[in-house]
């Protein structure tokens, strides 16, 4: 069975989604999928203690504070790849940010397979536990602040509130430049 809660968050109602054990996904309800996951057969269940524990760390995290990920079990579905790619996010400090070609060149080099920003990019972009899983601090090539499924509005909030200098960064008025 899957259970649901909400958080009312800075950015809006969030969804989180758990197997009773493990945190599953979390969506912005601005987030591209929501509706998807929102109206899904999940049960209610506001009490479990994967819930409580996600919803102090995101108290933290909104507080300003940089909660450590490795308190919480998370269990994002998906591809080795994309696993890989998740794991690397996980590694982001903090405060900082790292381009999907950077992302790229350490898969490739732990792989030793060429990856490309733009494979890095779809990956990033199916993170079901995103704040959580940081992929709000993946950035483009040149300074470009591309991607965030819960809008670039609030992928810039996130990367304020973790008090990164945004104005180095700036939005492409063409394309996706990863």
């Amino acid at each position: 069975m899957m259970y649901k809660t909400y958080y009312s968050s800075p950015l809006g109602q969030i969804l989180l989604i758990s197997d009773d054990d493990n945190l599953l996904a979390l969506k912005l309800e601005c987030h591209r999928f929501y509706d998807k996951f929102e109206a899904s057969d999940l049960v209610q269940k506001d009490d479990l203690g994967v819930f409580k524990n996600t919803k102090l760390w995101l108290d933290n995290y909104f507080a300003g504070k940089a909660p450590d990920i490795e308190e919480l079990p998370l269990s994002p579905a998906g591809s080795k790849f994309r696993q890989d790619v998740w794991n690397i996010l996980c590694k982001i400090p903090y405060g900082e940010v790292i381009t999907y070609g950077e992302i790229a060149k350490k898969l490739s080099h732990n792989t030793d397979i060429k990856m490309s920003a733009q494979a890095v990019g779809g990956a990033v972009g199916h993170n079901p536990i995103s704040i959580i899983i940081p992929c709000h601090r993946v950035v483009g090539a040149n300074n470009n602040l591309t991607g965030y499924g819960g809008g670039i509005k609030n992928k810039i909030k996130l990367l304020k509130l973790e008090k990164v200098d945004v104005d180095q960064f700036h939005i492409p008025t063409s394309g996706t430049a990863l």
